[in-house]
């Protein structure tokens, strides 16, 4: 296939309340969405939709919304409008000599593999290899002003049915929440915290009062340079260490694990740099026995679709942040939501993502449109 044109459809999508993390709180998702317009060798024209998952801010990691935007028009299409056979596997290659990036590779990828699936008339979850056709539901807490409020928003959730509880915690917001839960609703109850690197190894003390409370792990809580130092908080905590920003690669997580720094990885796709290198990690996880789950960055229906069906892999065996659509949005861009029912979410099954554009709400979210020229 040859790549014909590129769009980009910047989005503002306001959340159904605010989501609060360690290094920021959102009332807004702000991303754009990329239309890539393939022809095929026969001169069908086949379109596919890919999502940008980058914050508006550098917080999460080096990575903003608006320097991404700028990467894909001025950097990595280009490159893609060059390529006389272009396939979602070779994306990865056209694009090797851009340094980094992975969110703004990640987005344009995820593109192509949709078109691409969509002219074969073949499913995401059927490309990878799914072998669940759903996948259990995961919700993320943030951080809440009270131990009080804490409580409140689990309970909610939990009468919900979701599958697994995830709190946001913070320095001052962390052990005293973490016990309210845990005496709230039981130790059946699964639960697990993630720091988005707040913390420092002199912290070791104070995170090892978490061992107490029988969480299924504690998510970056040391900084994304910090393998190392993860590794020694490993051998200070009885809690599973998950990684979530160190891991950008496959590499990275070959490090990490033969350190002894991930007992489990949190795999986003955008942060690695697409589904194809998720696979791999995944792959590579499974192969070491690391258990592996599939985060979330609110991501719309389009990249929630995607996560469904990457969580359904055989490796994916702790329940991923795979919310239904109106945990975040009282309004999707899709026509048909993620819904969760029972704990869990449906696979896609249809072409592609299996899921089709709202043009009515994609053009009421829409800020900005953008004709990226070849």
């Amino acid at each position: 296939m040859r790549l014909r044109s590129l769009r980009l459809h910047h989005l503002e999508m306001p959340l159904v309340a605010p989501f609060t993390t360690s290094f920021m709180t959102q009332t807004h998702k702000r991303c754009f969405l990329v239309e890539a317009q393939l022809e095929t060798d026969a001169g069908a024209v086949v379109t596919g939709w890919g999502e940008n998952v980058a914050l508006d801010r550098p917080y999460y990691s080096p990575e903003y919304l608006d320097g991404a935007a700028e990467v894909v028009s001025r950097w990595l299409a280009p490159r893609l409008f060059a390529a006389e056979d272009l396939t979602a596997e070779t994306v990865a290659h056209h694009l090797a000599k851009v340094v980094g990036n992975p969110m703004a590779k990640a987005s344009v990828e995820m593109a192509i593999l949709d078109a691409q699936l969509r002219e074969q008339g073949r499913s995401f979850a059927s490309y990878l290899g799914a072998v669940h056709r759903t996948v259990p539901s995961g919700v993320s807490v943030g951080i809440q002003d009270s131990v009080d409020a804490t409580v409140a928003a689990v309970g909610g959730y939990v009468e919900q049915g979701y599958a697994r509880i995830k709190l946001k915690i913070q320095p001052g917001a962390d052990v005293a929440h973490v016990a309210a839960v845990r005496r709230s609703f039981g130790d059946d109850l699964l639960f697990q915290v993630d720091a988005n690197a707040a913390y420092t190894l002199v912290d070791a003390p104070h995170l090892r009062r978490l061992d107490e409370y029988g969480l299924l792990l504690i998510e970056q809580p040391l900084g994304e340079a910090d393998i190392r130092q993860h590794s020694e908080l490993a051998k200070l905590m009885t809690t599973p260490i998950c990684l979530d920003e160190s891991i950008d690669s496959s590499e990275a997580a070959a490090d990490a694990i033969s350190l002894g720094a991930a007992a489990v990885i949190n795999v986003k796709p955008g942060r690695v740099g697409g589904y194809l290198e998720a696979r791999r990690i995944h792959d590579l996880a499974r192969a070491h026995g690391i258990a592996v789950w599939c985060g979330g960055m609110l991501e719309t229906g389009i990249g929630r679709a995607a996560n469904a069906a990457l969580a359904a892999l055989p490796g994916f065996t702790l329940p991923g942040d795979i919310s239904g659509s109106d945990r975040f949005f009282a309004e999707d861009i899709v026509t048909e939501p993620l819904r969760m029912h029972d704990g869990v979410v449906d696979v896609p099954s249809g072409p592609g993502f299996g899921v089709e554009i709202d043009e009515d709400r994609l053009e009421r979210f829409r800020t900005d449109l953008v004709e990226v020229a070849r």
